[in-house]
């Protein structure tokens, strides 16, 4: 050694070949170089995805637009007649305040506090779950019991459980590492986690949240290791009891003839009138949409458009650069979202990764499955799109799962700058 000092840029190369295992390691790892191009263009490390952060606010903002624009006409309904012309409006803008205050907190908190009290998370909504059945307790709305009113809001237990599952998921696997290949061994203990918490919300009924949790949970077992024969067969397994669920409810296997059929007059008046009402939508906003308020859909013809066929109004009013700009929205989140989750792993931190990419499974398989409803390309399911559609407890959970992913970020920064997580 000379003793003269390391330029910046070998420094940088010295770093990525300490925290990931050698020069060939550290190619694969997707990190920027927070150095510059040259001494006379410095960059500013910044401590967290700034990026990901304002595509997060654009939806937000967006959503509470069309949120407005979707309810603004509901008075006129006897059913909303006693609310005013904003009150879903500021009902939202109420949540969004709420679920940022705790974004906000749950973003100072280390990675290492989730992973200790994961299992905690999971047992609290199992027992909210529970909670929400009984019935001086719970509340009904249309047939379903979902919601814990709170005063401000009600809460749904579900969107907590897909939070817990996937933080129990993560520690799970993280614990397990060596039973990976044994697939028994691997996989019973969650088979009867996720059996549990699936008769809790199908006694709701809340299928479609069962759907996003059971992805959860497959995804992050798959994605920590699992024997992959054996995950085939597990992941057939729950599909046939789908099947097997749906063939037994009458209700739920006329909801799928609908959804082959939509208009046939038999299910269009029926069970395929929010269906064939959301394909009117998209058909009149064509390319360029009818103009932000002009939907003739969510006066009274598409039931509660502000919910789970939000994207619906956002076709007819946007068109469809409206709508693609929304899917390339959250198809690069959910990309970015994977790619902290890998970058995680990458410096051996293999709960973050694993449940950041839990976390993406979320967001990004909620996003598909709502958009494929309102599109009739799945059936339809009472699913939110993520960030945007009216719902406090769901937009509370979106925003706190995503300051995880944000606090798993600063970490993997902090860690490549030469800190400590």
């Amino acid at each position: 050694m000379t003793g003269r000092r390391l330029s910046p840029t070998v420094w940088l190369g010295a770093l990525r070949a300490r925290f990931a295992g050698g020069q060939a390691a550290a190619a694969s790892v997707p990190i920027r170089n927070w150095v510059g191009p040259t001494p006379a263009q410095p960059s500013r490390a910044h401590g967290f995805d700034q990026t990901l952060v304002w595509v997060v606010l654009a939806l937000l903002l967006l959503g509470l637009v069309m949120v407005y624009s979707a309810s603004v006409a509901l008075p006129d309904n006897p059913k909303f007649a006693r609310y005013s012309s904003v009150h879903f409006l500021s009902r939202h803008a109420l949540s969004l305040a709420i679920a940022f205050v705790a974004a906000l907190a749950a973003v100072q908190i280390p990675v290492a506090v989730w992973e200790k009290y994961a299992p905690w998370v999971f047992v609290a909504a199992l027992l909210l779950l529970l909670l929400v059945l009984a019935p001086a307790i719970g509340k009904g709305v249309n047939g379903a019991r979902r919601w814990i009113p709170l005063g401000l809001m009600n809460f749904q237990p579900s969107e907590l459980a897909k939070l817990g599952i996937a933080l129990y998921a993560a520690s799970y696997m993280v614990r397990k590492m060596d039973t990976r290949e044994n697939f028994f061994h691997a996989v019973t203990p969650m088979a009867i986690a996720l059996g549990f918490i699936g008769v809790l919300l199908l006694a709701e009924p809340d299928m479609g949240a069962f759907m996003v949790i059971a992805a959860i949970a497959l995804g992050i077992l798959f994605l920590g290791g699992v024997n992959g024969r054996m995950f085939a067969l597990a992941a057939a397994v729950l599909v046939a009891v789908f099947v097997l669920m749906i063939a037994l409810s009458p209700w739920r296997a006329e909801r799928i003839f609908a959804y082959l059929d939509p208009w046939n007059p038999l299910y269009a008046q029926g069970r395929a009138y929010q269906l064939t009402h959301s394909l009117i939508a998209f058909g009149r906003g064509e390319i360029f949409g009818q103009g932000l308020g002009s939907s003739v859909e969510k006066l009274h013809y598409l039931p509660e458009a502000h919910t789970d066929f939000l994207l619906a109004v956002i076709g007819e009013e946007l068109g469809f650069v409206g709508v693609f700009v929304v899917v390339a929205a959250f198809f690069w989140l959910t990309r970015r979202i994977f790619h902290i989750g890998r970058q995680a792993v990458a410096l051996d931190r293999v709960f973050a990764g694993l449940l950041a990419q839990g976390i993406g499974i979320w967001v990004g398989g909620q996003a598909f499955i709502n958009m494929g409803v309102n599109l009739g390309v799945l059936p339809t399911k009472g699913l939110t799109l993520p960030l945007m559609s009216y719902g406090g407890s769901a937009i509370l959970m979106n925003l706190v799962s995503l300051a995880i992913v944000l606090r798993i970020d600063i970490e993997n920064r902090s860690l490549m700058r030469g800190g400590r997580s």
